[in-house]
Protein backbone atom coordinates (compact mmCIF):
# COMPACT_ATOMS: atom_id res chain seq x y z
CA UNK A 1 0.00 0.00 0.00
CA UNK A 2 1.42 3.64 -0.89
CA UNK A 3 2.06 6.11 1.58
CA UNK A 4 -1.04 8.47 2.25
CA UNK A 5 -1.46 11.61 3.20
CA UNK A 6 -2.80 11.57 6.85
CA UNK A 7 -6.23 13.55 5.84
CA UNK A 8 -7.44 10.55 3.53
CA UNK A 9 -8.24 8.05 5.97
CA UNK A 10 -8.35 10.08 9.42
CA UNK A 11 -11.98 8.78 11.36
CA UNK A 12 -12.12 12.58 12.12
CA UNK A 13 -12.08 14.86 8.93
CA UNK A 14 -12.05 18.30 9.55
CA UNK A 15 -15.65 19.82 10.83
CA UNK A 16 -17.11 20.03 7.23
CA UNK A 17 -17.66 23.84 5.87
CA UNK A 18 -20.43 22.46 3.45
CA UNK A 19 -23.98 22.71 4.91
CA UNK A 20 -26.98 21.19 3.05
CA UNK A 21 -28.60 24.71 3.67
CA UNK A 22 -25.99 25.74 0.65
CA UNK A 23 -27.72 23.65 -2.07
CA UNK A 24 -29.48 25.50 -4.34
CA UNK A 25 -33.47 24.81 -5.23
CA UNK A 26 -33.48 21.57 -7.11
CA UNK A 27 -37.10 21.79 -8.84
CA UNK A 28 -37.09 20.20 -12.39
CA UNK A 29 -34.13 17.69 -11.65
CA UNK A 30 -34.94 14.13 -11.96
CA UNK A 31 -32.37 12.05 -9.78
CA UNK A 32 -31.79 8.53 -8.86
CA UNK A 33 -30.31 7.09 -5.81
CA UNK A 34 -29.72 3.77 -5.78
CA UNK A 35 -29.83 1.85 -2.37
CA UNK A 36 -31.63 4.69 -1.21
CA UNK A 37 -34.18 2.92 1.63
CA UNK A 38 -31.25 2.63 4.36
CA UNK A 39 -28.55 4.78 5.22
CA UNK A 40 -26.32 7.52 3.36
CA UNK A 41 -28.39 6.80 0.54
CA UNK A 42 -31.70 7.52 2.47
CA UNK A 43 -30.31 9.98 4.16
CA UNK A 44 -29.37 11.35 0.71
CA UNK A 45 -32.61 11.12 -0.86
CA UNK A 46 -34.41 13.44 2.29
CA UNK A 47 -32.06 15.93 1.89
CA UNK A 48 -32.98 15.84 -2.16
CA UNK A 49 -36.58 16.08 -1.51
CA UNK A 50 -36.16 19.09 0.83
CA UNK A 51 -34.80 20.47 -2.03
CA UNK A 52 -37.61 20.32 -4.13
CA UNK A 53 -35.93 17.45 -6.42
CA UNK A 54 -37.88 14.37 -8.45
CA UNK A 55 -35.90 11.11 -7.00
CA UNK A 56 -36.11 7.81 -7.63
CA UNK A 57 -35.09 5.09 -4.82
CA UNK A 58 -33.89 2.57 -6.60
CA UNK A 59 -33.80 -0.53 -3.92
CA UNK A 60 -34.08 -4.32 -4.23
CA UNK A 61 -36.92 -5.15 -1.82
CA UNK A 62 -39.63 -3.07 -2.28
CA UNK A 63 -41.38 -3.43 1.00
CA UNK A 64 -38.07 -2.07 2.72
CA UNK A 65 -38.49 0.77 0.09
CA UNK A 66 -41.89 1.83 0.91
CA UNK A 67 -40.77 1.90 4.71
CA UNK A 68 -38.10 4.14 3.79
CA UNK A 69 -40.18 6.39 1.52
CA UNK A 70 -43.35 6.90 4.12
CA UNK A 71 -40.42 7.84 6.59
CA UNK A 72 -39.23 10.37 4.40
CA UNK A 73 -42.52 11.94 3.23
CA UNK A 74 -43.46 12.40 7.11
CA UNK A 75 -39.87 14.21 7.09
CA UNK A 76 -40.31 16.21 4.29
CA UNK A 77 -43.72 15.93 2.96
CA UNK A 78 -42.44 14.97 0.26
CA UNK A 79 -42.40 11.45 -1.63
CA UNK A 80 -39.79 9.64 -3.43
CA UNK A 81 -40.67 6.84 -6.42
CA UNK A 82 -39.75 3.09 -5.95
CA UNK A 83 -37.48 1.51 -8.21
CA UNK A 84 -36.78 -1.79 -8.30
CA UNK A 85 -33.66 -2.72 -8.85
CA UNK A 86 -31.42 -5.93 -7.66
CA UNK A 87 -27.71 -5.15 -8.85
CA UNK A 88 -26.93 -8.86 -8.49
CA UNK A 89 -29.42 -9.47 -11.45
CA UNK A 90 -28.92 -8.15 -15.66
CA UNK A 91 -32.55 -8.88 -16.27
CA UNK A 92 -33.48 -6.89 -12.93
CA UNK A 93 -31.54 -3.87 -13.90
CA UNK A 94 -32.38 -3.73 -17.69
CA UNK A 95 -35.84 -4.10 -16.47
CA UNK A 96 -35.31 -0.64 -13.73
CA UNK A 97 -33.86 1.08 -17.12
CA UNK A 98 -36.72 0.07 -19.01
CA UNK A 99 -39.36 1.17 -16.12
CA UNK A 100 -37.25 4.45 -15.46
CA UNK A 101 -37.34 5.80 -19.31
CA UNK A 102 -40.73 4.62 -19.71
CA UNK A 103 -41.86 7.15 -16.91
CA UNK A 104 -39.39 10.40 -17.66
CA UNK A 105 -37.47 11.38 -20.80
CA UNK A 106 -34.89 13.24 -18.93
CA UNK A 107 -31.73 12.22 -15.68
CA UNK A 108 -29.88 14.69 -14.25
CA UNK A 109 -28.30 13.01 -11.68
CA UNK A 110 -27.29 9.52 -11.22
CA UNK A 111 -26.30 8.36 -7.40
CA UNK A 112 -24.71 5.15 -7.97
CA UNK A 113 -24.91 4.76 -4.07
CA UNK A 114 -25.55 0.53 -3.25
CA UNK A 115 -22.81 -0.99 -1.72
CA UNK A 116 -21.82 -4.69 -0.56
CA UNK A 117 -18.89 -5.22 2.26
CA UNK A 118 -17.47 -7.75 3.21
CA UNK A 119 -19.67 -10.87 2.77
CA UNK A 120 -18.66 -14.57 3.12
CA UNK A 121 -16.20 -15.49 0.24
CA UNK A 122 -18.39 -17.92 -0.65
CA UNK A 123 -21.35 -16.05 -2.13
CA UNK A 124 -21.55 -15.27 -5.85
CA UNK A 125 -23.85 -13.47 -7.76
CA UNK A 126 -26.49 -15.99 -10.10
CA UNK A 127 -24.04 -15.39 -12.94
CA UNK A 128 -20.90 -16.69 -10.63
CA UNK A 129 -18.99 -13.00 -10.37
CA UNK A 130 -17.85 -11.92 -7.20
CA UNK A 131 -20.64 -10.69 -5.22
CA UNK A 132 -19.02 -7.60 -4.21
CA UNK A 133 -17.74 -6.78 -8.01
CA UNK A 134 -21.19 -7.66 -9.59
CA UNK A 135 -22.74 -5.24 -6.52
CA UNK A 136 -20.30 -2.83 -6.46
CA UNK A 137 -18.99 -2.73 -10.01
CA UNK A 138 -20.75 -4.89 -12.77
CA UNK A 139 -24.37 -3.79 -12.17
CA UNK A 140 -23.37 -0.29 -11.42
CA UNK A 141 -22.13 -0.16 -14.88
CA UNK A 142 -24.55 -1.73 -16.63
CA UNK A 143 -27.11 0.50 -15.20
CA UNK A 144 -25.27 3.61 -15.94
CA UNK A 145 -24.85 2.61 -19.89
CA UNK A 146 -28.24 1.26 -20.11
CA UNK A 147 -29.15 5.34 -18.52
CA UNK A 148 -27.12 6.97 -21.06
CA UNK A 149 -29.80 8.41 -23.59
CA UNK A 150 -32.13 9.98 -20.76
CA UNK A 151 -28.55 11.26 -18.89
CA UNK A 152 -27.57 12.71 -22.56
CA UNK A 153 -31.24 14.80 -22.72
CA UNK A 154 -31.17 15.75 -18.95
CA UNK A 155 -27.49 17.82 -19.23
CA UNK A 156 -30.28 19.88 -21.46
CA UNK A 157 -32.33 21.08 -19.45
CA UNK A 158 -30.09 21.22 -15.93
CA UNK A 159 -28.63 24.78 -15.04
CA UNK A 160 -25.29 24.04 -15.61
CA UNK A 161 -25.84 22.00 -18.89
CA UNK A 162 -24.68 18.81 -17.25
CA UNK A 163 -25.81 15.25 -16.59
CA UNK A 164 -23.96 14.14 -13.27
CA UNK A 165 -22.84 10.64 -12.56
CA UNK A 166 -21.61 10.17 -8.49
CA UNK A 167 -20.10 6.66 -7.95
CA UNK A 168 -19.64 6.25 -4.17
CA UNK A 169 -16.32 4.32 -3.26
CA UNK A 170 -14.80 4.49 0.09
CA UNK A 171 -11.57 4.98 1.70
CA UNK A 172 -11.07 0.70 0.84
CA UNK A 173 -9.77 2.32 -2.55
CA UNK A 174 -6.50 2.96 -0.91
CA UNK A 175 -6.29 -0.38 0.27
CA UNK A 176 -6.88 -2.68 -2.94
CA UNK A 177 -5.78 -2.82 -6.84
CA UNK A 178 -7.29 -5.01 -9.37
CA UNK A 179 -6.77 -8.34 -10.20
CA UNK A 180 -8.72 -9.36 -12.75
CA UNK A 181 -8.79 -13.11 -12.05
CA UNK A 182 -10.67 -12.47 -9.47
CA UNK A 183 -14.14 -10.61 -10.54
CA UNK A 184 -15.32 -14.15 -11.67
CA UNK A 185 -15.06 -17.01 -9.07
CA UNK A 186 -12.53 -19.39 -9.36
CA UNK A 187 -9.61 -20.65 -7.61
CA UNK A 188 -7.62 -17.20 -7.75
CA UNK A 189 -10.55 -15.11 -5.98
CA UNK A 190 -10.99 -18.15 -3.38
CA UNK A 191 -7.69 -17.28 -2.13
CA UNK A 192 -8.49 -13.47 -1.65
CA UNK A 193 -9.88 -12.88 1.51
CA UNK A 194 -13.21 -10.73 1.24
CA UNK A 195 -11.73 -7.89 3.00
CA UNK A 196 -9.55 -7.33 -0.09
CA UNK A 197 -12.05 -8.55 -2.80
CA UNK A 198 -14.12 -5.35 -1.46
CA UNK A 199 -11.15 -3.16 -1.51
CA UNK A 200 -10.85 -3.82 -5.15
CA UNK A 201 -14.34 -2.96 -6.14
CA UNK A 202 -13.79 0.39 -3.93
CA UNK A 203 -11.00 1.80 -6.38
CA UNK A 204 -12.89 0.12 -9.38
CA UNK A 205 -15.40 2.67 -8.92
CA UNK A 206 -12.82 5.64 -8.91
CA UNK A 207 -11.42 3.90 -11.78
CA UNK A 208 -14.81 3.84 -14.32
CA UNK A 209 -15.17 7.59 -12.64
CA UNK A 210 -12.35 8.71 -14.83
CA UNK A 211 -13.33 6.69 -17.45
CA UNK A 212 -16.28 8.47 -17.65
CA UNK A 213 -15.03 11.55 -17.70
CA UNK A 214 -12.40 10.50 -20.31
CA UNK A 215 -14.67 9.48 -22.37
CA UNK A 216 -17.82 11.66 -22.42
CA UNK A 217 -17.01 15.04 -20.93
CA UNK A 218 -17.52 16.04 -24.09
CA UNK A 219 -20.78 15.47 -24.00
CA UNK A 220 -21.65 17.01 -21.13
CA UNK A 221 -21.13 14.26 -18.39
CA UNK A 222 -19.53 14.97 -15.05
CA UNK A 223 -18.30 11.84 -13.11
CA UNK A 224 -16.95 11.99 -9.32
CA UNK A 225 -16.09 9.45 -7.10
CA UNK A 226 -15.93 9.59 -3.51
CA UNK A 227 -15.09 8.50 -0.53
CA UNK A 228 -18.14 9.52 1.81
CA UNK A 229 -16.16 8.86 5.00
CA UNK A 230 -16.23 6.03 8.11
CA UNK A 231 -20.21 6.11 8.66
CA UNK A 232 -22.80 3.91 10.63
CA UNK A 233 -24.85 2.15 8.25
CA UNK A 234 -26.11 -1.09 7.83
CA UNK A 235 -23.40 -1.45 5.33
CA UNK A 236 -21.26 -3.45 8.13
CA UNK A 237 -23.44 -5.84 8.91
CA UNK A 238 -20.72 -8.84 7.49
CA UNK A 239 -18.13 -6.78 9.73
CA UNK A 240 -16.29 -9.30 11.86
CA UNK A 241 -15.93 -8.45 15.67
CA UNK A 242 -12.60 -6.98 16.88
CA UNK A 243 -11.76 -5.85 13.33
CA UNK A 244 -11.16 -2.27 14.53
CA UNK A 245 -14.12 -0.84 13.24
CA UNK A 246 -15.23 0.73 16.47
CA UNK A 247 -18.69 2.41 16.93
CA UNK A 248 -16.61 5.10 18.42
CA UNK A 249 -14.98 5.56 14.52
CA UNK A 250 -18.07 5.32 13.13
CA UNK A 251 -19.77 8.41 12.15
CA UNK A 252 -23.69 9.69 11.59
CA UNK A 253 -25.35 9.31 8.14
CA UNK A 254 -25.88 12.92 7.97
CA UNK A 255 -21.88 13.73 8.02
CA UNK A 256 -22.02 10.68 5.30
CA UNK A 257 -24.16 12.12 2.97
CA UNK A 258 -22.52 15.29 3.03
CA UNK A 259 -19.85 14.66 0.49
CA UNK A 260 -21.96 12.75 -2.25
CA UNK A 261 -24.81 15.80 -1.97
CA UNK A 262 -22.10 18.37 -2.80
CA UNK A 263 -21.10 16.06 -5.70
CA UNK A 264 -24.12 15.90 -7.54
CA UNK A 265 -25.67 19.37 -6.87
CA UNK A 266 -23.34 21.88 -6.15
CA UNK A 267 -22.20 23.76 -9.10
CA UNK A 268 -18.53 24.09 -7.99
CA UNK A 269 -18.47 20.01 -8.61
CA UNK A 270 -18.23 20.55 -12.33
CA UNK A 271 -14.56 21.54 -12.18
CA UNK A 272 -13.72 18.27 -10.88
CA UNK A 273 -14.56 15.75 -13.38
CA UNK A 274 -13.00 12.30 -12.90
CA UNK A 275 -11.81 13.27 -9.47
CA UNK A 276 -11.74 12.03 -5.94
CA UNK A 277 -13.68 13.79 -3.26
CA UNK A 278 -13.07 12.69 0.45
CA UNK A 279 -15.00 13.99 3.79
CA UNK A 280 -16.50 16.11 3.67
CA UNK A 281 -17.05 17.59 0.55
CA UNK A 282 -13.23 18.49 -0.11
CA UNK A 283 -11.10 17.15 -2.88
CA UNK A 284 -8.99 14.40 -2.32
CA UNK A 285 -6.33 11.55 -4.31
CA UNK A 286 -6.51 8.18 -4.51
CA UNK A 287 -4.00 5.58 -4.79
CA UNK A 288 -1.54 6.46 -7.58
CA UNK A 289 -2.81 3.19 -9.73
CA UNK A 290 -6.14 4.26 -10.26
CA UNK A 291 -5.21 6.96 -12.33
CA UNK A 292 -3.39 4.25 -14.60
CA UNK A 293 -4.97 4.87 -18.08
CA UNK A 294 -4.30 1.53 -19.28
CA UNK A 295 -5.23 -0.32 -16.43
CA UNK A 296 -8.63 1.83 -17.02
CA UNK A 297 -9.19 1.07 -20.75
CA UNK A 298 -8.40 -2.30 -20.04
CA UNK A 299 -11.00 -2.18 -17.14
CA UNK A 300 -14.05 -0.61 -18.93
CA UNK A 301 -13.50 -2.62 -21.88
CA UNK A 302 -13.59 -5.90 -19.80
CA UNK A 303 -17.03 -4.52 -18.33
CA UNK A 304 -18.24 -4.11 -21.60
CA UNK A 305 -17.62 -7.25 -22.60
CA UNK A 306 -19.63 -8.17 -19.64
CA UNK A 307 -22.72 -6.41 -20.54
CA UNK A 308 -23.35 -6.67 -24.15
CA UNK A 309 -25.61 -9.63 -24.46
CA UNK A 310 -27.36 -8.29 -21.15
Amino acid sequence: MPRLREDHLKAYPPRPKFSVDQIPDLSGQVIIVTGGNVGIGQETIRVLLQHNAKVYMASRSKEKAEEAIEELKKQTGKEAIFLELDLLSFPSIRAAAEEFMSKENELHVLFNNAGLMWPPVEQVSPDGYDLQFMTNVIGPFFFTKLLKPVLQAGKETHPDHHCRIIMVSSSGAYMGTLNFDTFKDGPTRRKMPTTNLYFQTKSANMVIARQYAKRYADQGFISVALNPGNIDTPLHRYTPAGNGLSRFVLQPVEKGALTQLWAGTMPEAVNHNGGFLIPWARVGRCRPEAYDDASGEQLYDWLEEQVKDK
